[in-house]
């Protein structure tokens, strides 16, 4: 290489260099960026970023760097370290000059956020952290209900055991699933249903007793629990133990990364792990609701019995008045539906688990909230609806 040709690379390395240009107005800096942002050639223009980031003391910022060229992620970091440092002394930053392209992409990655996104009127009062906070509430709503759509739309399309192949479903699995979900949840069903129903007719009889209306308890206790009680605390009983037992399972095995393992050797965790147990527990629900409803109908009449002096014959009887088969499914019909929303929460939350305990906690705890609010929104749904068609 000629002396001439040496002295042209110079003078182009030198002009494109990482540089800055720095001025103020009215108090606020104005800091515009140039040249080539690359590991290399910022060591200079790195520490006198830092000279004036420690300088600024509460004034605003206007970061230009529509004159930057190249740019890796040492000079994408430099930028994202003078904007957090600015803002955590109590200045303003506004960024200017990204237009898109790579370069913009790269420091916003580097970022993590848009920080051009920040105006400069930007003020972080209590209302702006409500609304943030409310912004965030309904982002995760909106998370949350694309994740459930995606997974009953996986289960319904793809019972298959591989990815994209048509393939059979496993009854053996559905059956282990209905026993752990369904068979070894009736003690604690039973036993909840007969108590409560017990505490219902108890207080009603000692309500109704003060308008000699004792009588009216077995309508009142029939209708309220094959109705409205029964299906909606065996919905509760079952999020809280089947529904975090299931994003338990599903959570441990995304730590573990067997999810992933299924993936690589060709099958589908939706078709192998979660329509199963959707399914069993679509099956399960009505019938432990049924048996939660028997239940609580038996404590009510034994408390009757002794409480109220209504035999177990005069039960029956005005029961049999009070109520009759549409009673009955008004309470069965919910059921599917929410055996469907308590099994796509924990799938859903269990899908989301990452790679700490704390992460399954946190998972498993969410799943049984989100689960009861809902199962709770959609019995209120089921009451609007009934009440609308006169069933």
């Amino acid at each position: 290489m000629t002396g001439e040709a040496v002295s042209q690379a110079m003078e182009n390395d030198a002009r494109d260099a990482a540089r800055v240009s720095v001025s103020q107005d009215n108090g606020a800096f104005k800091i515009a960026a140039f040249g080539n942002w690359v590991a290399a050639d910022v060591g200079p223009v790195d520490r006198q970023l830092r000279d004036i980031a420690s300088k600024a003391q509460g004034s605003d910022l206007m970061l230009d760097l529509s004159g930057i060229g190249r740019i890796d992620t040492f000079g994408a970091w430099i930028f994202t370290r003078l904007s957090r440092s600015w803002r955590q002394a109590g200045g303003k930053v506004r960024v200017s000059g990204l237009k898109g392209g790579l370069s913009a992409r790269l420091i916003e990655a580097v970022a993590g956020e848009d920080i051009t996104a920040v105006p400069l009127e930007y003020k972080n009062t209590g209302l702006v952290r409500m609304l943030e906070m409310l912004g965030r509430v309904v982002y995760s709503m909106r998370r949350d209900a694309v994740l459930s759509f995606n997974m009953i739309g996986a289960a319904i399309r793809g019972p298959q055991m591989k990815a994209g192949k048509s393939g059979s479903v496993r009854p053996v699995s559905i059956i282990n699933h209905m026993d752990r979900m369904g068979l070894r949840a009736v003690p604690i069903i039973a036993l909840m249903s007969f108590l409560i129903g017990a505490i219902i007719a108890q207080q009603g009889a000692w309500s109704l007793r003060y308008f000699g209306a004792e009588f009216l308890t077995v309508d009142f206790v029939g209708i309220l629990l094959l109705r409205e009680v029964g299906v909606l605390l065996t919905a509760i009983m079952i999020a809280g133990r089947t529904g975090s037992a299931m994003t338990a399972e599903i959570g441990s095995m995304k730590m573990r990364e067997e999810i992933d393992a299924l993936q690589v050797i060709g099958l589908n965790p939706v078709g192998v792990l979660i329509f199963p147990r959707l399914v069993a527990l679509t099956f399960v629900l009505p019938l432990l609701t049924f048996i939660a409803n028997m239940a609580a109908l038996f404590g009510a009449a034994v408390v009757l019995r002794f409480y109220s002096d209504i035999s177990f014959d005069a039960f029956i009887i005005k029961l049999r008045a009070a109520i009759d088969l549409s009673t009955v499914f008004a309470g069965l019909i919910k059921a599917p539906f929410m055996a469907l929303i308590i099994g796509t929460m924990a799938a859903v939350e269990g899908m989301k688990v990452e790679g700490s305990a704390e992460s399954l906690g946190r998972r498993v705890t969410a799943a049984v909230v989100k689960a009861i609010f809902f199962v709770i929104v959609v019995d209120g749904f089921f009451a609007v609806f009934y009440a609308q068609i006169d069933y």
